[in-house]
């Protein structure tokens, strides 16, 4: 069975219900196990990171179908899994990789004068830097897969567009007043994938 089955996690909803959550193949050995074609048929399962449904084939057998899956979503070849990079003798064991940097004097200066020297603190400024910049991304990929959902399952809902503003706006608590009422399974999903769309500020 391919690992990528199991790599992600999924949510299956039927109508405004949740009907399964989990891996992939665990969602969809569940459902075929519980439930009939017709149901199958309205049956719609989101990938958790993204928001987006995943066209699944229920024909035949549970094994039928994983197989299917697998083949769709792809898996390593032997080659790209077992290759290991040709580690080089010698320095640098600890990963420090010398560069060029070009500066201005006053630059150079102010980093000499510097606890630790030029190197610590360029370092230090490139992880403050990195981590900012994951904290944004988080904050993308939340709201991407928040709207994804929110567009395939609630779009015709009362105050939707109210909702994808507050969303955009990093506003949780309108976000949360607009989808108060929607069906439970529904909100409180979305409240899942909004988790990390907020700034710890708000």
């Amino acid at each position: 069975m391919s690992k990528a089955l199991t790599c992600f996690n999924c949510t299956a909803f039927l109508g405004v219900r949740v009907v399964s959550s989990g891996s992939l193949q665990q969602v969809v050995t569940a459902v075929k196990d519980n439930l009939d074609d017709k149901d199958l048929t309205r049956l719609l399962i989101f990938d958790d990171s993204t928001g987006k449904p995943i066209d699944v084939d229920f024909r035949g057998k549970t094994d039928d179908v994983l197989k299917r899956l697998g083949e769709q979503f792809g898996v390593l070849s032997g080659s790209e899994v077992n290759h290991q990079p040709t580690q080089k003798v010698g320095r640098p064991k600890l990963g420090v990789v010398s560069g060029e940097v070009t500066l201005m004097p006053r630059h150079w200066e102010w980093l000499k004068s510097q606890p630790g020297g030029a190197s610590v603190t360029l370092r230090k400024l490139i992880d403050e830097a990195r981590h900012a910049g994951e904290k944004q991304s988080n904050i993308r990929d939340s709201q991407e897969a928040t709207h994804n959902f929110m567009t395939a399952m609630a779009g015709n809902f009362h105050h939707y567009e109210e909702a994808l503003r507050a969303l955009y706006a990093c506003d949780l608590d309108r976000f949360y007043h607009f989808i108060d009422d929607w069906a439970p399974d529904i909100r409180n999903h979305i409240k899942r994938l909004a988790v990390s769309a907020f700034s710890e500020e708000n």
